[in-house]
């Protein structure tokens, strides 16, 4: 018995992933063969990774299980939120004023950081992002958060969105207002992910696939990453994989458990796409088990929902993830499914990520919750360029290890979660 099941590991970007289908042309990548020297090993080439190989460059050596943006980075949403993935009001009262404002900043940076990615990688980038309220009378909450970010944050990209401009604005009538954020969007991100891949290989960054880390030790003041076909011997080791983290994270994996999320593509939907989300953004709504949805550039509607909390995926994702876009869109009730899959994300307790030096020489950052698409190609920066002051803010945020120890953190998880997503069907 282990303290967790094991997690599909990607290969080599899941079956029916719309993404997959629509990149461009990528190589092919050799795995690690033999003994090599690097400053800094990278493992995992997701946003983060990809992030920190695109700052060091030939400093860099990025050790890949699977494949560029194979997990959680190439099967996400695409959905670009600004902010930490707790609003501001939360983190106010969790870590104090000072460090939920450094927070804010940091997060405008990651936006800015993000940006200047999509002006040199093409990767469908569509600007504005919608939080739509799935329960009535929430005007007021959201009028208050509204006048929070614009007082004391000085954003003034969020607005209130009314129940009758939502129902035009997304063609259907089952929310009941919410709020447009303009800072926000969604991207394609498997497109991302191997531009940044590209532009970090351009910079001198050497990138190894089909290379699982499997443990790391100190040698001679050095620290050497075993793989199965060769060693990595460096000065520093930045460890990353959201969910799919093994043992070499050690500590980092009590604080942050793998879960499951589905998506789905329709066919292009032709002239009705035309009556659904108007504007082009990203949507989002309040639930626990968030419905997430947007459309693609040739008119399909992407629409994530459902998760579980177990190996593995069901045997019919487009059915369960079609279930819940009849339930937001019920005249796409027979819309054909072209593409449906799976992805495996790290969440931690609090819902902020784990970003922690666990060793000297060191650090893990997982557990983006859902929200690294903007946030973990910024971490994964700060990591490469050692800032002190950013990775200490990161490291303060609590991420408390999930409760239950070793053999019972997963059940007694699952049953929390479960009971969450319960909720949403009351």
């Amino acid at each position: 018995m282990t303290d967790e099941p094991p997690h599909p590991y990607p290969s080599p970007h899941g079956r029916g992933n719309w993404y997959a289908d629509t990149v461009p042309d990528f190589p092919d990548l050799p795995p690690l063969d033999g003994d090599v020297q690097t400053e800094v090993c990278v493992v995992g080439a997701g946003f983060t990774g990809l992030g920190a190989a695109l700052a060091l460059g030939k400093r860099a050596i990025v050790l890949e299980a699977a494949h560029v943006g194979a997990a959680a980075t190439g099967r996400n949403g695409g959905q670009v939120h600004t902010g930490q993935r707790r609003d501001q009001a939360w983190l106010e009262k969790t870590v104090g004023q000072n460090d939920a404002h450094a927070l804010w900043r940091l997060a405008e940076d990651a936006r800015v950081h993000f940006r200047t990615l999509t002006d040199t990688i093409a990767c469908d980038w569509r600007p504005g992002m919608i939080h739509a309220r799935h329960k009535p009378h929430g005007e007021v909450e959201d009028a208050a958060y509204v006048a929070l970010m614009a007082i004391e944050y000085g954003y003034e990209q969020l607005e209130l969105i009314g129940q009758d401009e939502l129902a035009h604005e997304l063609g259907t009538d089952v929310y009941h207002g919410g709020l447009v954020d303009r800072g926000g969007g969604h991207v394609h991100p498997l497109k991302l992910a191997q531009g940044m891949a590209r532009e970090a290989m351009a910079a001198g960054a050497v990138l190894y696939e089909h290379t699982r880390a499997e443990a790391w030790r100190r040698q001679g003041g050095k620290i050497v990453v075993e793989t199965g076909r060769g060693r990595v011997t460096c000065e520093r080791l930045i460890i990353t994989g959201d969910g799919c983290l093994n043992a070499m994270a050690g500590g980092a994996r009590a604080r942050v458990m793998p879960i499951n999320n589905f998506i789905a593509v329709t066919a292009p939907l032709g002239a009705l796409a035309d009556e659904i989300i108007r504007s082009n953004a990203a949507v989002s709504d309040s639930r626990f088990v968030v419905n997430y949805f947007r459309k693609t550039p040739d008119g399909r509607l992407l629409f994530g929902g459902g998760e579980n909390y177990r190996p593995g995926f069901p045997r019919d994702i487009a059915g369960l993830v079609a279930r819940n876009l009849a339930r937001v869109y019920p005249r796409l009730a027979d819309a054909p499914i072209t593409h449906a899959w799976g992805g495996t994300l790290g969440i931690t307790l609090s819902r902020m990520p784990f970003v922690g030096e666990v060793a000297p020489g060191v650090r893990v950052a997982s557990g983006y919750s859902g929200q690294g698409v903007m946030l973990a190609p910024y971490v994964g920066r700060l990591l490469a360029e050692e800032n002190a002051e950013a990775l200490d803010l990161l490291a303060r945020v609590p991420t408390p290890p999930f409760p239950g120890g070793r053999w019972l953190r997963w059940p007694l998880t699952v049953a929390g979660l479960s009971w969450y997503a319960l909720r949403d069907r009351l």
